[in-house]
């Protein structure tokens, strides 16, 4: 598939927005877009609704950059949201949301994310900001502090994260927001209820599914995506 078919209006996708803020982003004339507040950018695409069809678009337009899912999913769990950032030289972040349910914390969202360094999409679903109010658009200084204490595999890496501090960030602390460091770039984990994040404690496997092939027809799509 070119790249003129990948970037053409689906109906199937929201409006682009800029991966900083939820604004509406416009194109340029040389294909690339603007947003109001943080000038040229690239654009965010996410669908309408969570699909098997939509999914595949979306890896189909996110190649090579890796799409993380926990795998497998547990019994009860879905995909229930997905988007992509890319501009003219092709994608520079991913992020799922896996929707369940644990006894203990009741509905859950996990989001996970990869991006370049300086996109600030992770940094938005985190709902991060600095000190006063500023922006920030990549974890803070605490990753790579001591050990880390919570552990993933990424395919079969090891890979340490580390609690990035909401505490300056406006809103409720409803969230957990860990980062770390795979294959160059920057790895998100968001979860909600912030007491989600004791799943944790058993070693989770995060796969890389843009490769995956039929397999992906059985996975489960649906539930509301979570607002961010």
């Amino acid at each position: 598939m070119s790249r003129e078919e990948t970037d053409a209006p689906d109906p199937a996708l929201r409006r682009a927005e800029c991966p900083r803020c939820p604004v509406p982003v416009a194109e340029v004339g040389d294909g690339g877009f603007s947003c109001p507040e943080h000038g040229r950018v690239p654009a965010l695409r996410r669908p309408v609704a969570a699909s098997y069809e939509s999914f595949a678009q979306h890896l189909r337009r996110s190649a090579p950059f890796p799409t993380y899912l926990p795998w497998p999913l547990g019994p009860g769990w879905t995909v229930s949201d997905f988007a992509s950032v890319s501009d003219a030289d092709g994608a520079v972040a991913t992020m799922t949301c896996v929707s369940g349910a644990s006894q203990l914390d009741g509905p859950v969202d996990v989001m996970v994310i990869s991006e370049e360094p300086g996109t600030g999409f992770g940094a938005r679903v985190a709902g991060l900001r600095g000190d006063g109010g500023a922006e920030r658009w990549d974890p803070g200084p605490e990753i790579g502090e001591g050990p880390p204490p919570v552990r993933l595999r990424v395919e079969q890496h090891p890979v340490g994260l580390w609690p990035v501090s909401i505490s300056t960030s406006p809103g409720e602390w409803d969230r957990s927001v860990l980062a770390g460091e795979a294959g160059g770039r920057w790895l998100w984990l968001v979860l909600r209820p912030a007491s989600a994040v004791l799943l944790l404690r058993d070693e989770w496997i995060v796969r890389d599914v843009s490769a995956t092939g039929p397999q992906l027809v059985a996975l489960p799509f649906g539930g509301a995506a979570p607002a961010w």
